[in-house]
């Protein structure tokens, strides 16, 4: 079904979290945006029953679909599997967020709000105003640390390169062409908001407080973190793209 916004969730074993998730960001969207959206769930074939379970409620609420993958290789493909499907239905903005609340729905409006004149909108941890709660300190240095490294490495003035809400214009999508980015993990984050900036599109930050999961595990690690931050240097002395913006 067509529709001017699509926000993209990617799950895999998010059945505790993906129906609340869902009732919520439609709540937010059908107030915001009567009429204009639509929510694409991308689940890597959960065992636990999360893609059936967003079945149902799509098939309660009519504004959800659920892209049911067999293979689990990465936060990066299931991202660019979700934003392909979104375009190809006529999608000008999309969104990503988390299924866990760790992205509080009621900051779409926020995004929304800034991306009227911005082509890619980061909801930010790190800027004034913005936070992160119940993390133990270790947690916060992967995330702070990381995102300072990465900032420094790629010369770049944005605070929260690692974060995952984000709103995207259609044509920073189509600029950076999805076909080519190579992060199949939590640097897909970083190489989006990377090439962008390259690109000479607008990115904005605004404040989001994050709050760390209540229910279900999280997919963090210690290894998933330096394997991100061992391929952030080769964005930087990658063959510099022909991005244009429009």
């Amino acid at each position: 079904m067509s529709a001017r916004i699509w926000l993209v969730i990617p799950t895999y074993n998010e059945s505790v979290n993906i129906e609340p998730i869902l009732r919520a960001v439609d709540t937010e969207l059908r107030a915001l945006v009567p009429g204009e959206y639509r929510v694409l769930v991308v689940d890597d074939g959960s065992p636990d029953g999360t893609g059936e379970i967003a079945e149902r409620v799509g098939g309660e609420l009519g504004t959800v679909e659920v892209l049911h993958r067999t293979t689990k290789d990465g936060l990066g493909r299931a991202y660019i599997a979700g934003f392909e499907q979104a375009l190809a239905a006529g999608a000008e903005l999309v969104i990503e967020m988390d299924a866990d609340f760790s992205h509080d729905p009621s900051y779409l409006k926020d995004l929304l709000k800034a991306s009227e004149d911005a082509d890619l909108v980061l909801g930010s941890r790190y800027v004034p105003g913005g936070a992160v709660r119940n993390w133990g300190w270790l947690r916060k240095l992967l995330s702070q640390g990381g995102s300072t490294y990465s900032r420094l490495i790629l010369g770049v003035k944005v605070r929260d390169l690692t974060g995952g809400f984000k709103c995207i214009h259609r044509s920073v999508l189509e600029a950076i062409d999805l076909s080519t980015l190579r992060a199949d993990g939590y640097v897909f984050q970083i190489e989006v908001t990377y090439l962008a900036i390259r690109g000479g599109f607008r990115v904005k930050e605004v404040p989001i407080v994050f709050t760390d999961r209540t229910a279900g595990a999280s997919k963090m690690s210690w290894q998933i973190a330096v394997e991100a931050m061992m391929l952030v240097p080769s964005l930087r002395r990658e063959r510099p793209r022909h991005l244009t913006r429009s």
